[in-house]
């Protein structure tokens, strides 16, 4: 497979050009968006998905796979990513909602996030699922519903470490955070559960995510394993499950490079001895999202128009930020930089110049890419933005202007 080679990108090798014509799956880009009837619309690859869960689960130690819901929640791509991991993360009752109606075994499936009402807690109790206890109120209004619904609530305690996940493009622990019970406090909160009719199943310590540095993860993950041995000598019942966190990132930007497998795998078959020995009942777990499902979507919309303003080409597309929020800068970015962009019919072309892609909306943020080396294109030709099928269109602000909302196509 020919990789598509950038100036500044590491090349996308995940896909195929014929012709000139990136091709997703068996068929090129201009024959699913004729099938999807309009554009924008995101694609999402089957294979890709496979690919790369078939890829951790060679490279890394026998260890649970965990897919984070709120990377991609488009119902279809959960459904066939659940039947190819161990268990599903979700981050509130829609998408616990969304996942039990695919058949998924509750037992297999946990609930994380800060401020839970206590409609989602009941939700929760009575789907059977695990309940990641964010604050000592989780647990008590918990430990209450499951008393008037004879329940036993399943939890898991999530946990504040002293650290960080250094290099990490978002941070969720060490100092103060809205994330989970910070670990000096967990060994009281254990000593509560004693005392309340639930079931303690384990610990979800989530340092961080979006890290394309194994050195950084790998010592994350030591002082994760150890600060779960450390506070599993402080639970009222044998721990089941360890949930350890993801942090793998995926490159979107100029120079990044992916994050490599081999010293993570290294780094785990050394660790892994020591919990089980403490912990021999306990399933241990890697969570991850984005780095499961970010490069199998490419996100594709049209030049609506071609615009040349004092010496600088504008390429006007039906898309933008409020369907790709990520791929403007707009999602998390201090400095804009812009994500692997190509004209999708014209790969490889001969002719080429350096344009800025905009969306049709009012605003100089609706920016797609800025001033990129792209094939020379006109109304009609398409732009596919990469690395798109994670935080792509559910993260964004779809009623922005009141344009439609893109299409979505798992092929």
């Amino acid at each position: 497979m020919t990789a598509i080679e950038f100036e500044t990108h590491a090349p996308i090798t995940q896909f195929e050009v014929r012709q000139n014509c990136l091709w997703i799956g068996s068929r090129r880009i201009t024959e699913w968006v004729t099938e999807a009837g309009a554009t924008p619309v995101y694609v999402y690859d089957r294979k890709c998905i496979r690919d790369r869960i078939d890829k951790i689960h060679r490279a890394l130690p026998k260890i649970d796979l965990h897919y984070a819901v709120k990377a991609n929640p488009m119902p279809a791509l959960v459904e066939f990513t659940g039947q190819l991991v161990e268990g599903l993360d979700v981050a509130s009752a829609g998408e616990l909602e969304m996942v039990l109606r695919t058949g998924f075994d509750p037992e297999r499936i946990s609930f994380a996030g800060p401020g839970k009402r206590d409609d989602e807690l009941e939700a929760a109790l009575k789907a059977g699922i695990i309940v990641n206890i964010e604050s000592e109120r989780e647990l008590r209004v918990l430990a209450a519903l499951g008393q008037n619904h004879n329940l036993k609530p399943r939890v898991a305690v999530r946990v504040n470490p002293p650290f960080q996940l250094r290099a990490s493009g978002m941070r969720m622990s060490g100092g103060s955070q809205q994330f989970g019970v910070d670990s000096e406090r967990v060994p009281a909160l254990l000593a509560d559960m004693k005392n309340l009719d639930v079931e303690f199943i384990g610990f979800h310590i989530f340092a961080g995510s979006q890290n394309l540095n194994a050195d950084a993860i790998c010592e994350a993950q030591r002082l994760t394993c150890q600060l779960a041995i450390d506070l599993s000598a402080h639970a009222p019942a044998p721990v089941q499950l360890l949930n350890i966190g993801g942090g793998l990132g995926v490159p979107y930007f100029p120079g990044d490079q992916p994050v490599a497998l081999a010293p993570i795998a290294e780094n785990l078959n050394t660790l892994l001895p020591a919990v089980r020995k403490v912990m021999p009942e306990a399933r241990v777990a890697l969570e991850l999202g984005r780095y499961l499902v970010a490069e199998a979507g490419v996100y594709i919309c049209r030049v609506i128009d071609r615009k040349v303003s004092r010496g600088k080409v504008f390429l006007v597309t039906d898309g933008g930020l409020h369907h790709n929020l990520a791929a403007s800068g707009n999602f998390g970015q201090v400095i804009r930089k812009n994500f692997p962009v190509v004209v999708a019919n014209r790969i490889g072309a001969a002719q080429k110049e350096y344009a800025t892609v905009v969306g049709p909306l009012c605003t100089p943020l609706d920016l797609l890419a800025d001033n990129m080396q792209l094939a020379v294109a006109q109304p009609g030709d398409l732009i596919a933005i990469f690395q798109s099928g994670a935080y792509g269109c559910s993260a964004s602000p779809l009623g922005f202007l009141s344009h439609p909302p893109p299409l979505e196509l798992l092929v």
